[in-house]
């Protein structure tokens, strides 16, 4: 234990009081600037994104045949190489690791082939990662620069963005392909009445809106419109006419009202953002870690939208031709997997632990610390290992996919 971690073990309850009164106060301060503290998990150990993002890839992979027809079928910008410029690619929400590059490298191959079978040549590339200013863009580029070291030859010029999708991030026209994925659940912030305990939306015990009454759940959809359709408007701008714009984020299905954000019970216990982070939380409350004030003041900035929802986003916006959209299951993890975790509950327990860690950590940390929030993230851990009926049942996500053509 270092120093830090030793003074905190070590704090009195009335210093305990105290500190969780400001962390609050900051909380409230940061819930319209996420962006300070909102992001997976830096560095490449075993809590960091780059090694606990097996869900979003798995629902990348699944996603990865409709990308391609997508790109198969857009018009080709250049037909010559006299007049050809450079092809314009940005992934936002980029986080780090192996799936924003896996996923840039196929769309890059995929243009590539197709230019030099339809046109003769291969235009110039360039890709621009994009994520929020506390993303460990180190981390990516790194990565990326290993792998064009294997490759001996580089097949784009990259450039990283800083900044929120749901603003503007390039010049108008600039961009000929827009990819979002496993990012656009993630709110710009946390509504101001789901934070007033004097508000029918203060959503007391939950760290999320799964489950809540209706009044939060309607404020986080109110949240979540605004957000989709800040996006899509600063996407239209930066789209030339003729882009596409492919978005894959978790979502639910139209048959389920916006309370139900999980579908099935069964996913609904099973998920890291529910039972077993409120039972975490409540496990410190009492212990006398943290106040009630402190549990109920943590919420986490993400909503599950339905088709219907984005549809009517994209209507209100215009300027795009919805070529596709879907709504997909994605399974937990794999028969072989789950029958490893069951026969091994607590390593299962660490896997959820360290998934939880790599997308909540920097914001838990911001709500109450380093110290409390390795406690939180220990008692979710154990949680999770002990409730062996729930690891014998299988979790479903949902996700949406959507292709866009710029008109």
């Amino acid at each position: 234990m270092d120093l830090s971690s030793s003074v905190m073990a070590t704090i009195s309850a009335e210093n305990i009081e105290t500190s969780s009164v400001y962390m609050m106060k900051e909380w409230q301060k940061l819930a319209g600037g996420l962006h300070r503290v909102l992001c997976m998990q830096g560095g490449d150990d075993d809590v960091s994104y780059a090694k606990n993002s097996q869900a979003p890839a798995s629902a990348i992979t699944l996603c990865k045949p409709l990308l391609f027809t997508a790109i198969q079928s857009m018009n080709l910008f250049f037909k010559s190489k006299e007049d050809a410029d450079s092809l314009r690619i940005a992934d936002l929400g980029c986080a780090t690791g192996y799936n924003t590059l896996a996923t840039i490298d196929m769309v890059v191959e995929s243009l590539s082939n197709r230019y030099l079978k339809e046109c003769g040549f291969e235009p110039e590339f360039e890709v621009f990662f994009s994520d929020l200013p506390s993303n460990d863009f180190n981390s990516l580029f790194q990565s990326l620069t290993a792998m064009f070291s294997d490759n001996k030859k580089n097949k784009y010029y990259a450039a990283g963005v800083p900044g929120s999708f749901y603003h503007r991030l390039f010049p108008k026209g600039k961009l000929h392909i827009a990819v979002s994925l496993s990012a656009l659940h993630w709110l710009s912030r946390i509504p101001d009445e789901v934070l007033d305990k004097k508000s029918p939306a203060w959503n007391k015990g939950r760290a999320w809106i799964e489950g809540a009454n209706k009044e939060v759940v309607k404020a986080y959809a109110k949240q979540s419109e605004k957000d989709l359709e800040d996006f899509l408007r600063c996407r239209k701008e930066e789209i030339a006419r003729g882009g596409m714009l492919f978005i894959l984020m978790g979502g639910r299905p139209g048959s389920q009202p916006r309370e139900n954000q999980l579908g099935d019970p069964d996913s609904r216990a099973k998920h890291p953002f529910t039972t077993s982070m409120d039972e975490a939380w409540r496990d410190l409350l009492n212990e006398g870690l943290i106040d009630e004030e402190t549990r109920d003041m943590f919420n986490i900035p993400a909503y599950m939208r339905s088709i219907e929802e984005v549809e009517i986003a994209m209507k209100r916006c215009g300027g795009f031709e919805i070529r596709r959209m879907e709504y997909k299951r994605i399974v937990e993890h794999s028969e072989e997997k789950q029958e490893e975790w069951i026969r091994d509950p607590v390593s299962y327990g660490r896997a959820k632990a360290n998934l939880v860690r790599a997308t909540l950590r920097p914001i838990v940390q911001a709500h109450i610390g380093p110290y409390l929030s390795d406690q939180l993230f220990n008692r979710f851990q154990t949680r999770v290992s002990s409730d062996i009926n729930l690891l014998q049942k299988t979790c479903f996500y949902g996700v949406i996919v959507v292709c866009a053509v710029r008109i």
